[in-house]
């Protein structure tokens, strides 16, 4: 437990879901008792006092209990978290904010709470994504969509990867810092059917000790890692696939393409 000062009005909205139930704190501490001996673990359990405590704003539950409360009160989790200022949605956007130095892949699947995304109220309303328009800043006029709704989308197929702030390979098609969706089934390199650098295939590969995201070229088993030209590296070649692996091929990418302007009229540090 934590002491008051998280969020104002959270244990107030507690007991609103309590109340609501029809419960008394004393049948609320006898539920989160049958939660912790099924689940052999004493965090679970919520006193009658404890209870009375958080709801008069005294402190901040633990995981566990908020558990034991979505439990008996029938609300999700993330509802619950969103009473302490804890959005799992920001998740994806936070992770995208810290600029690691190394190409890598992203573990794990999309959570339940990363399963919806904010998009404009325009796009979910009229289920337009085929004209470019110019979409509300305001973010009380965006929505949740879930992912599923997304044209396209197959998540059972796609890995997510990012490349890092010191992988030049494809710079500037693919920049340090992007995100980028791969097929993980598309692991195999293609023919010589493409015709220009926009069209080639890319694809996500992983080495001994790391990742790159590369033009590739195989001949026999001698795979070779290509890079952009502008980005003066040179082509690299390993034992395929004892050296190098092909993960999938990339299929989407988010990018910056310029970094945020800078106040000019702001003072400067001293």
């Amino acid at each position: 437990m934590k002491p008051r000062g998280a969020t104002s009005g959270a244990g107030e909205r507690l007991k609103a879901l309590r109340l609501k139930a029809r419960m008394t704190t004393r049948e609320v501490e006898r539920l989160s008792l049958e939660i912790s001996r099924a689940k052999r673990n004493p965090e679970y359990y919520i006193s009658h006092a404890w209870l009375t405590d958080i709801e008069n704003g005294e402190f901040t539950p633990g995981i566990h209990k908020l558990h034991s409360l979505s439990a008996i009160y029938q609300v999700r989790f993330t509802d619950l978290l969103g009473y302490f200022g804890l959005n799992l949605g920001d998740i994806g956007m936070d992770q995208m904010a810290v600029r690691l130095p190394r190409t890598h892949l992203i573990p794990g699947k999309l959570s339940g709470a990363q399963e919806e995304i904010r998009v404009p109220a325009q796009l979910g309303i009229d289920s337009s994504f085929d004209e470019t328009k110019i979409l509300q800043r305001n973010p009380e006029a965006w929505r949740k969509l879930p992912l599923a709704m997304l044209q396209g989308l197959n998540t059972e197929d796609l890995l997510y990867g990012y490349v890092g702030l010191q992988d030049f390979t494809l710079y500037p098609l693919i920049r340090p810092g992007s995100f980028v969706g791969i097929n993980c089934r598309q692991n195999k390199i293609a023919s010589d059917s493409w015709t220009g650098e926009h069209d080639r295939p890319i694809y996500f590969v992983e080495l001994r000790d790391s990742y790159v995201c590369c033009w590739c070229q195989l001949d026999g088993r001698q795979l070779s890692v290509i890079p952009h030209p502008i980005s003066r590296l040179q082509i690299r070649t390993y034992r395929y696939p004892d050296e190098a692996e092909v993960v999938g091929r990339v299929t989407a990418v988010v990018m910056r393409i310029a970094e945020p302007a800078v106040d000019a009229s702001a003072e400067p540090v001293k």
